[in-house]
């Protein structure tokens, strides 16, 4: 099953674009999915249907969803909901705002790539289409499942022991109810379930796709999204400019706006080369409903197959090289003073900018030690490992 994940500047077309892609691949005869993970949906305007909380058909072969959250919450955090629900009527909430209180900030967008993970198990898809919230806040999304597994192998054991020992006294002594094995059971398999989320987005068959439209502003925070996802992991494989205003029969006014934008598409191509860059000419009418959405994409992409498996190699590798291992992450637009490294144990700690990843080390690199690090010309961190380990953190130079 092929995974295209659509992310961009809120306001840059995004969704109109990864229903786009969507529609012209169902057009062809894949059986298509369009997900949003996004809060403020817009797929039922974008294909001028309805759309509801079960896959929608919108056309042969497509179908459309936006994840109920408080439903999928229900369903599959609702041992938390219970324990978090008794704690505020000890502590004297009413229960309506208790209901209010325990809706996670983010859960729509959590619960919509746990959706994504059954309909991959389903094998019912030959293409999803995920239309991703704004940049933020599908950085930090793609981010959560490697950061609860660090909680789950260094904090959640403890936790969990602790709790289920001193469960009668800290009852006594707090006044409210502990979790029980119910609760971390939820926990644990919410995590299990995350785990397997990151393995197929960052798996050889799913691809993100940066959306923008010609401006500064929002060139520079593609280029800021672009490093991140390639230091989480997650391969980008291409980029589209959309509202190009077109060039022919331009009045003085647009004429300016032509100007302006060549100037910057310049630019974007300047940034990411290498990748496909596709671009899409500012219409005369708004894109809506399967047939205009699938004239959209098709002048997009041309004679591009639009699902292509992505040739891009994945951000992260490891390579034996003479007298050790070698560690590798692009990091693209980073030079070595961006970046900062350290070694905790069997993790190697990355830091970019606001951004932090742990990278649990595998078993072969754990138990070597940091000989050295550097990140080159072209934004590649390279990360040398050499025999002993040593035991003790230690912050490492990289050079």
């Amino acid at each position: 099953m092929r995974i295209i994940l659509f992310t961009g500047k809120g306001g840059v077309g995004k969704s109109t674009v990864a229903s786009g892609t969507a529609a012209l691949a169902a057009s062809r005869g894949l059986r298509t999915l369009v997900l949003s993970t996004d809060g403020a949906h817009s797929l039922a305007e974008t294909f001028g249907s309805p759309v509801g909380p079960e896959p929608s058909q919108v056309a042969e072969d497509l179908f459309v969803q936006q994840v109920d959250a408080q439903l999928r919450f229900e369903q599959s955090w609702a041992e938390i909901q219970g324990y978090l629900l008794s704690v505020l009527d000890v502590a004297g909430v009413d229960s309506l705002a208790a209901e209010e209180l325990t809706v996670i900030p983010g859960a729509e967008e959590v619960l919509a790539l746990l959706e994504l993970r059954l309909h991959a198990l389903s094998d019912a898809w030959d293409l999803v289409v995920v239309d991703c919230a704004p940049t933020a806040e599908t950085l930090r999304l793609l981010a959560l499942p490697e950061a609860l597994g660090w909680y789950m192998q260094r904090v959640f054991p403890m936790q969990q022991r602790m709790v289920k020992a001193l469960r009668p006294v800290l009852t006594k002594a707090a006044g409210v109810p502990m979790p029980g094995g119910n609760v971390f059971g939820a926990v644990e398999r919410l995590h299990a379930e995350l785990d397997e989320v990151r393995a197929l987005l960052s798996g050889p068959d799913a691809s993100v796709r940066i959306v923008l439209t010609p401006e500064s502003v929002v060139l520079a925070e593609a280029r800021r999204s672009y490093t991140t996802l390639s230091l989480y992991g997650y391969r980008v494989d291409g980029v589209i400019a959309n509202r190009v205003f077109p060039a022919e029969n331009a009045d003085d006014w647009r004429a300016g706006w032509v100007l302006a934008q060549d100037e910057v598409l310049q630019q974007v191509e300047q940034s990411f080369a290498g990748l496909p860059l596709w671009r899409s000419l500012y219409g005369a009418l708004e894109p809506v409903g399967v047939d205009a959405l699938t004239d959209l994409a098709r002048s997009l992409y041309g004679d591009d197959d639009p699902v292509a498996t992505p040739k891009v190699k994945s951000p992260f590798e490891v390579v034996t090289v003479k007298g050790g291992v070698q560690m590798r992450l692009r990091l693209p637009f980073v030079s070595r003073d961006q970046v900062d490294l350290a070694r905790s144990g069997d993790e190697l700690v990355v830091t970019v900018g606001q951004y932090r990843r742990l990278l649990t080390l595998p078993a072969g690199l754990a138990k070597l030690q940091v000989a050295g690090a550097r990140v080159d010309d072209d934004g590649v961190l390279r990360v040398r490992f050499e025999d002993p380990v040593p035991r003790t953190r230690a912050r490492e130079k990289v050079t």
